[in-house]
């Protein structure tokens, strides 16, 4: 797992007070940088979620910089829960101070609540400054309002989730033609399947 002494921690102001960051490099000058949006706060979701630490070494693999940060109220994140609004806006301040520093391709990448506010965070910047690629695990499409995403969108889903069921997010993804990877047998958590998480998400960086 990342640890906390291997990640650079930095703060960046956001619309709430101080969001905490951690940012992990390459070790060759990174291709692009990805922006990682935890689970749910309330139900103990934070950047250090396995999940989202095997979304950062993958990308870091890939040659890219991980962004993981702290939505408001958690950790050592200022703010409280905003009902999954302010959280958007959350993870945009991020974004804009990563492209403040670099203008390196824009990766988003969310698990379960986190799915949404990633796809809300592309959906904003569409029009202006669009995201190279959005990956979406057990995207929470039951309970929030997930928008439409581009189509070279990687989503990801268990066969088995109780926390999101998998026909919701099917419900969700057949307006938009858009495939969805689908693990038998495999619940919301990914429990023991971190392994094939990255190597989906490799191969399809690979393509």
């Amino acid at each position: 797992m990342l640890s906390r002494a291997a990640s650079a921690r930095r703060d960046v102001q956001g619309p709430a007070g101080r969001l905490e960051v951690a940012v992990d490099e390459p070790a060759v000058s990174p291709r692009g940088v990805a922006v990682l949006c935890h689970p749910h706060p309330v139900h103990g979701g934070t950047m250090d979620n396995k999940v989202i630490q095997t979304l950062a070494r993958t990308f870091v693999a890939l040659g890219h910089r991980a962004v993981r940060f702290n939505f408001r109220g958690v950790g050592e994140s200022q703010g409280q829960w905003d009902e999954g609004v302010g959280e958007v806006d959350d993870a945009l301040a991020v974004i804009a101070a990563q492209r403040g520093d670099t203008a390196l391709p824009l990766a988003l990448a969310g698990f379960s609540f986190g799915g949404y506010v990633a796809a809300q965070a592309a959906a904003r910047l569409a029009a202006t400054a669009p995201a190279q690629r959005l990956v979406l695990i057990g995207p929470a499409t039951a309970t929030f309002p997930v928008p439409a995403v581009a189509p070279n969108t990687l989503v990801i889903h268990g066969e088995a989730d109780d926390v999101v069921p998998l026909q919701a997010t099917l419900d969700w993804a057949r307006p938009q033609g858009l495939p969805v990877v689908v693990l038998p047998g495999v619940g919301h958590f990914f429990h023991g399947q971190l392994t094939r998480l990255r190597d989906l998400v490799t191969q399809a960086w690979s393509r």
